[in-house]
């Protein structure tokens, strides 16, 4: 099975993105994230045997107390950047404690075998992937045209295991577990 760690969006953050994504999915053809897909990813863990299952959730329920970590949403970009894109994105800053979240997961899969992430950390949420290259001229002007790129804060108290399952309309995630930040 093919796993990951996140934290799910509240619904108005949600709700505000779903407005954005109407907007501009008629702009390109890009294959745009479907609304219940998205969230902060902390850590993509890849193909996990189902068997182990309790191992890994077992080790990211090690991970202690901790805050509540406040979120803020907002600001749109492209990866790697925005003349030769692979992903369009809006961001995330969660500070130095989203960093420590990410970094904790990261330390506890580890002794699992599972590599640590090769580039730093850099939250965000992914509203499209960019397969070829299309024109992006009217995504562009849409996004430069919008009154605001401020989608929201929150105060993230848990993250999620989720589980990604292929389907013939794209990936479909499934929350498997959930880990509270504090009792």
């Amino acid at each position: 099975m093919r796993l990951f760690t996140g934290i799910d969006l509240p619904a108005d953050v949600g709700e505000r993105l779903k407005r954005l994504l109407v907007l501009l999915r008629p702009k390109a053809q890009l294959k745009w994230s479907p609304i219940d897909n998205l969230h902060i990813t902390t850590k993509f863990i890849g193909e996990w045997p189902e068997g182990q299952l309790d191992s890994l959730k077992s080790a990211l329920g090690s991970l202690g107390r901790r805050s509540p970590i406040p979120i803020v949403v907002e600001g749109l970009g492209w990866f790697p950047n925005p003349h030769q894109p692979r992903v369009f994105w809006v961001g995330v800053q969660g500070g130095q404690a989203l960093s420590d979240l990410a970094r904790g997961i990261q330390q506890a899969l580890e002794p699992l075998g599972i590599a640590p992430e090769s580039k730093p950390y850099a939250p965000h949420i992914t509203l499209a992937r960019v397969a070829q290259p299309v024109p992006l001229s009217a995504v562009q002007q849409a996004v430069a045209s919008l009154e605001s790129v401020e989608f929201g804060t929150f105060q993230a108290a848990c993250f999620f295991l989720y589980r990604s399952h292929s389907g013939p309309a794209g990936s479909v995630y499934t929350k498997l577990s959930e880990f509270r930040f504090s009792a």
